[in-house]
């Protein structure tokens, strides 16, 4: 059967680059339904409710602050080994349409637990809607993606296994959702070490979340604890930070 042979677009190459450095990574994965009625009432109440996709960086973050491991890389250079970062550095993925083409490109938003609500979620939201020059995470990671292959490899090798470079190319902690487009329970690949995906939100108000993480950085039972703290995150510093937002206003009933 004879076909039509496409490039591979910029976009496309910068996945299979992320495919490449995510080959070998040995995963492993947790799932847990959290109840977060106390978030999903304060949300509601909000008049420019935050998004999910900012509220689960935002907490993850909060829990990783207490918790080290959670920001704990493995680097292999100059020998095995594993790097603690100073402060939570998220990578979100964002959707995007450009030149026509679906693509997926990250937005870094670095201690987002130092950070509002609100000013998380416009980074994520500016990721979404800006040119992609005017970005500074898409404008690096593109200028990279445009280099020849064998230094394409260097670029990547340099920023995944240098522990002070992965903080400033990919961070501490990955989020990425399919829940805008009808949810599912996704399984993300990355270098890791930690990525976080999350679902719809159900009627009984329980959100299904995923975390997976290199098992060579840490175990699942300490992943278990978090999963258990960022139910606790969600419906109390979370959950107060929208209530203090602003609520909607009240209308008036005309008799």
């Amino acid at each position: 059967m004879r076909g039509t042979p496409k490039t591979i677009s910029l976009r496309r190459r910068l996945i299979c680059d992320l495919m490449h450095a995510s080959m070998g990574i040995p995963f492993v994965s947790l799932s847990r339904s959290l109840h977060i009625r106390p978030v999903v009432e304060a949300r509601a109440g909000t008049t420019a409710p935050a998004g999910w996709a900012a509220i689960f960086v935002k907490a993850f973050a909060l829990v990783a602050r207490d918790e080290p491991i959670l920001r704990t890389v493995y680097v292999k250079w100059p020998w095995p080994a594993l790097y603690e970062l100073p402060k939570s550095v998220a990578t979100v993925a964002i959707a995007r349409v450009e030149e026509g083409e679906e693509c997926v490109l990250p937005q870094r938003i670095a201690a987002p637990e130092a950070l509002s609500l609100a000013a998380v979620d416009a980074e994520i939201r500016r990721g979404k809607t800006a040119p992609v020059e005017d970005v500074r995470m898409f404008r690096k990671i593109m200028r990279a993606t445009r280099l020849p292959l064998p230094l394409r490899r260097l670029c990547w090798a340099i920023g995944l296994n240098f522990g002070r470079q992965r903080g400033n190319w990919f961070g501490s902690f990955a989020v990425s959702s399919v829940a805008a487009y009808g949810g599912g329970e996704l399984h993300p690949i990355t270098p890791g070490p930690f990525i976080l995906s999350y679902g719809l939100v159900e009627p009984d108000q329980t959100i299904h979340v995923v975390i997976r993480w290199d098992h060579r950085v840490t175990d699942a039972a300490p992943i278990a604890r978090v999963l258990t703290r960022l139910e606790q995150v969600l419906n109390t510093e979370i959950a107060a930070e929208l209530r203090s937002a602003g609520t909607k206003p009240i209308r008036a009933v005309g008799t």
